[in-house]
């Protein structure tokens, strides 16, 4: 006999957790990739157990069938009903244009000229002597704050100073910079480096900046140095593409066999990458291990990312932020969680088409 319900619990950790129906009394356990939510869960009886019940999401399984989707302590396989394929619209590159703007247009674009409404030069705002930073890029908090950064002459949209807060923010909540951990950083698709620069100011204690930009690179290089973070153990440039980067960071000297980071940030050129392939590259890279943070970035245009990536391990990267700002969104992994970080839950419903 199958039956419907709705069970409504708070779930101690990353994987199995008992959960108790209001509806039939009895206890019940479902994989859980979610927090503080209502799922509506097929229900059947069991003759070898006495007063329980096999719960799963979607069509009922016994419990041989759902024991094979469930790898020892409770991490998920790849087959586990909640990583869907992802969609189509993934796997193709994203229209997601934006305007040209003055205050970002790179130094051998802009023309002298006499000005005047038959003449008009383009003109970056906010210039600081001796800086090509039209984005007025700075460091927003931590032992560099305040400090202004270059940037390259290339078209660059940063990280907008609003959104960087927001986002470190989320970080200290998780308890990421405390000081009893030492946190490692790779921020990948850098461009002028702010994103790392700032987690160092925070209290990181290495980043590895990645970006195919030779110009990226070295204004990197000139940042570290500004803000006083050029030590070689605090701080590496790599000028490769950065999907070899994720997938094989040995040979590309990202990593140390046995290294990995706490943190990876990921703010592409929004029509220059496949968001199927990236995801695919960021879950499964050994630059990855338990309770990792993953941050992407991408346009509104894409609608939503999925809440659960599969790895091919059998683990998973659960989705704890699906933030907008403005046309921008920025959607925060956890690569399998296992209850560590403060405040990371799980977050579906954060998961859903922004458009």
């Amino acid at each position: 006999m199958v039956a419907d319900a709705f069970i409504s619990s708070t779930p101690t950790g990353y994987g199995t957790a008992r959960w108790k129906c209001s509806s039939f009394g009895k206890e019940t356990r479902i994989p859980n990739l979610s927090h503080n939510l209502n799922f509506k869960t097929s229900l059947s009886s069991s003759t070898d157990n006495d007063n329980s019940a096999s719960g799963t999401i979607g069509p009922s399984k016994s419990s041989s069938e759902e024991s094979s989707n469930m790898d020892v302590g409770g991490k998920l396989r790849s087959n586990r009903p909640f990583a869907q394929p992802l969609p189509a619209n993934l796997k193709r590159k994203v229209q997601a244009r934006r305007p040209k703007l003055g205050h970002i247009v790179p130094k051998h674009v802009r023309k002298v000229a006499a000005g005047g409404s038959n003449n008009p030069s383009l003109q970056a705002q906010g210039r600081s002597p001796g800086l090509n930073n039209p984005s007025m890029l700075k460091i927003s908090s931590g032992s560099a704050k305040g400090r202004r950064l270059d940037s390259p002459s290339v078209y660059l949209r940063p990280m907008m100073g609003k959104v960087r807060e927001a986002v470190f923010s989320t970080f200290i909540s998780f308890g990421l910079y405390d000081s009893t951990v030492a946190v490692r950083h790779l921020d990948v698709f850098a461009g002028s480096g702010s994103v790392g620069l700032e987690s160092l100011s925070r209290g990181a204690s290495h980043c590895t900046f990645v970006d195919l930009s030779s110009d990226c690179c070295s204004c990197i290089e000139r940042n570290l140095a500004l803000c006083n973070f050029d030590s070689p153990s605090q701080a590496n440039v790599i000028c490769q593409d950065a999907m070899k980067v994720l997938r094989d960071p040995y040979r590309s000297g990202a990593v140390q066999v046995g290294q990995s980071f706490q943190i990876v940030t990921i703010c592409p050129p929004y029509e220059e990458v496949i968001y199927a392939d990236l995801l695919d590259s960021v879950a499964n890279s050994p630059c990855v291990a338990e309770d990792t943070v993953v941050l992407i970035e991408y346009p509104i245009e894409l609608g939503s990312l999925p809440h659960v990536v599969a790895r091919s391990d059998g683990g998973a990267m659960v989705g704890v932020r699906n933030r907008r700002y403005g046309r921008t969104v920025i959607a925060m992994y956890v690569v399998n969680p296992t209850g560590k970080l403060d405040a990371a839950n799980s977050r579906p419903e954060e998961f859903l088409s922004l458009r």
